[in-house]
């Protein structure tokens, strides 16, 4: 591993004990007990994101290379930055856990099996590849769940220290999760040498799948009745991609560099337009209280 590597996966850490931190037992067990937002949000990601992917391939005219790109992205689980940014709006952050931790698990399984039948059809072949069971596991339990249930931990045992660090929690995990956007994109997959030709072909659909996960999310939400901390998980799960892991299927797993291109311009907005969409629907929110 590199070292760079190392120290994104340090930040990512401690960004996910820090949003352990704000959450106690009760706020997971609920999210288990109380199943209906984490199966709606279940059959959105795993079913509906990839259908409305093939859709939208089927309807908008763009190379093939961008087409196979959305699938990959569409396929792949939220990731940290979707639990810091629902933590960061008062969304439903166990829930945001919970699902990140089960969707990485599923699509172990699921991504082959997608990626697979895009490329059979948009390139009439397939290939035969698979997550590292072994290596996505640990990365899912090290870099996620172990962390947040330390957090969790941390507050059922000691409540005040616990509240003393939430306290400083939020600014310095904005600060750590810019510090990683900067080392992945000028340490790691920023040097993919994409050209502003590709990027300008590559943005109005990148865009378009944003926009259209983030409303899957919200109108499945507001379909649900589940509410406005529900409303922020879900919307957030389903827009914020783990662009990493669509990296690793497009690099080292497909070794087409093409694909990944599209994950890497999604990666340069995703971030910015989440802290805005969440930023409008909190507004809307206070508004409709208020009046």
């Amino acid at each position: 591993m590199e070292l760079i590597d190392i120290l994104v996966a340090s930040v990512l850490i401690l960004i996910m004990f820090g949003i352990g931190v704000s959450l106690n037992w009760k706020d997971t067990s609920n999210v288990l007990s109380s199943s209906k937002p984490l199966i709606v949000a279940l059959i959105s990601q795993m079913i509906l994101l990839p259908a409305i992917a093939f859709a939208l391939c089927s309807i908008i005219d763009i190379p093939n290379y961008i087409k196979v790109g959305i699938v990959i992205l569409a396929a792949s689980p939220g990731g940290t930055t979707a639990g810091f940014i629902t933590y960061l709006f008062k969304g439903n952050t166990a829930l945001s856990i919970i699902l990140t931790t089960i969707n990485a698990i599923l699509t172990i399984f699921t991504i082959p099996v997608l990626v697979n039948f895009a490329l059979k059809l948009y390139y009439g072949s397939t290939t035969e590849f698979h997550l590292p069971f072994k290596d996505t596991m640990i990365e899912i339990f090290v870099l996620t769940a172990i962390p947040a249930s330390l957090g969790i931990l941390l507050r059922t045992r000691n409540q005040n220290l616990a509240e003393k660090i939430g306290k400083y929690a939020k600014p310095v995990l904005i600060i750590l999760l810019g510090f990683v956007f900067l080392l992945k994109f000028f340490g790691g997959q920023g040097r993919a040498g994409i050209t502003h030709a590709e990027i300008i072909e590559i943005l109005p659909s990148a865009l378009l799948l944003n926009i259209v996960c983030f409303s899957t999310g919200f109108l499945m939400a507001k379909l649900f009745r589940l509410g406005y901390k529900n409303e922020i998980s879900l919307s957030v799960e389903s827009a914020v991609h783990n662009t990493t892991m669509a990296f690793l299927i497009s690099g080292t797993l497909l070794h087409d560099e093409q694909f990944g291109k599209v994950s890497l311009v999604y990666a340069m907005f995703s971030f910015w337009t989440a802290l805005l969409y969440c930023f409008i629907i909190s507004k809307l929110q206070t508004n409709a209280k208020q009046s």
